[in-house]
């Protein structure tokens, strides 16, 4: 049986090095004999604003009740993104707020501290771009975008192991240092279809 991928462009732009890379990766694991879907943020139509937070059911747009339908198919999740200003980009911060939601992603416990991860069973893999080299960001910075993604949201809504893959310093790289950077993304993507 075929793995079930689906990887996440959070990076608003078509033209860019992630969605070079969540290209580049699909392709392999399709190669490998994976399942593969990919959801392109930027192309989505929806309202990225929670805008009453949990008091109040904000209906969801069919492109994010399609979403969540392909979470729920996954086996694995790939999410390509880059680092802006130390965190995600608002784009896919958005989506975020909008669908792992209570009943979704999690439930909390009745009179408890406690809740239940609802999206167990999946592990997902971080494609991520920044302009910081990524010692920078990883022990000056701490890291906060990589924090935030992998133990606030996927972990907490029990999707595990999140590996990690920084790329940068994207400014100013060269066309040799992509070049290296798409064929990673190829061997990531290779070996995520035959696991």
């Amino acid at each position: 049986m075929s793995r079930r991928i689906l990887i996440i462009l959070g990076q608003p732009s078509s033209n860019s090095l992630c969605a070079a890379l969540a290209r580049t990766y699909a392709d392999a694991a399709r190669q490998s004999g994976a399942e593969v879907r990919l959801l392109e943020l930027g192309k989505m139509a929806f309202d990225p604003v929670l805008h009453h937070g949990y008091a109040q059911i904000q209906p969801l747009e069919p492109d994010l009740l399609d979403a969540q339908a392909s979470i729920t198919w996954a086996q694995h999740l790939v999410w390509v993104y880059p680092i802006w200003w130390g965190g995600l980009p608002a784009l896919l911060k958005g989506f975020l707020d909008r669908i792992f939601l209570p009943g979704f992603a999690f439930k909390y416990r009745p009179n408890s501290a406690l809740w239940d991860r609802l999206l167990t069973g999946r592990s997902a893999e971080l494609l991520v771009t920044m302009d910081s080299p990524p010692w920078y960001y990883r022990w000056v910075q701490r890291q906060p975008g990589h924090r935030q993604m992998k133990q606030a949201i996927l972990e907490f809504s029990g999707i595990r192991p999140v590996r990690v893959h920084s790329f940068g310093p994207v400014i100013k790289s060269s066309e040799a240092t992509r070049a290296e950077w798409l064929q990673r993304a190829s061997t990531l993507g290779y070996r995520a279809g035959t696991r």
